[in-house]
């Protein structure tokens, strides 16, 4: 618990013993502990608080998420709206690219953008350099790096199927994507 971050409005898991007192960030409803503040909930003596977290600008080696918003046949443009866990505020975004090299680790001279990502899709990538003034570049040259959600052309959540491949499930169609290797497995 001490360093998941909580949204407003998630519950909060108590140790056990005795409750704490609630301290700033924190509200009980219905019977359960809910956060108020995007942060950390910590021990300040004896009441439990949230400590707010603080965005910042990606830096080298930054895991971020974030939206395709352009493709070209050489880079995908991507919306930054998360840096190391941490959302950003609204119209706080970055810019970052994913260039042809950057997708995968090998085979990189085949690599082709419009199968590897979609506009609309959120990707996980880690920042590699600050690149120009615009934008930084972003890679997803790692099996757990990838597409994390994207939609189909019926408007279904697609799921993965491979590292290269997803399935609507509404339709049964299978798109191409880079997708990132789910956490849990």
């Amino acid at each position: 618990m001490a360093s998941d971050i909580l949204l407003p409005g998630q519950s909060v898991s108590l140790p056990r013993g005795p409750a704490p007192k609630l301290g700033g960030g924190l509200y009980l409803r219905d019977g359960q502990v809910r956060a108020s503040l995007v942060g950390v909930a910590q021990y300040e003596g004896s009441s439990l608080a949230i400590s707010r977290v603080r965005s910042h600008p990606p830096a080298a080696n930054s895991v971020v998420l974030g939206t395709v918003t352009r493709l070209s046949p050489l880079q995908a443009i991507v919306s930054i709206s998360v840096v190391d866990g941490v959302p950003l505020p609204a119209g706080e975004e970055f810019n970052g690219v994913i260039r042809t090299q950057d997708v995968r680790a090998t085979e990189k001279d085949k690599v082709k953008i419009g199968d590897c990502f979609r506009g609309g899709d959120v990707v996980k990538g880690i920042v590699i350099s600050l690149g120009d003034a615009r934008s930084y570049y972003i890679t997803t040259a790692r099996n757990d790096l990838g597409v994390i959600f994207a939609t189909s052309e019926a408007g279904a959540s697609m799921d993965p199927v491979s590292w290269q491949e997803m399935r609507c499930p509404k339709t049964g169609r299978i798109e191409k994507r880079k997708c990132a290797k789910p956490e849990t497995l």
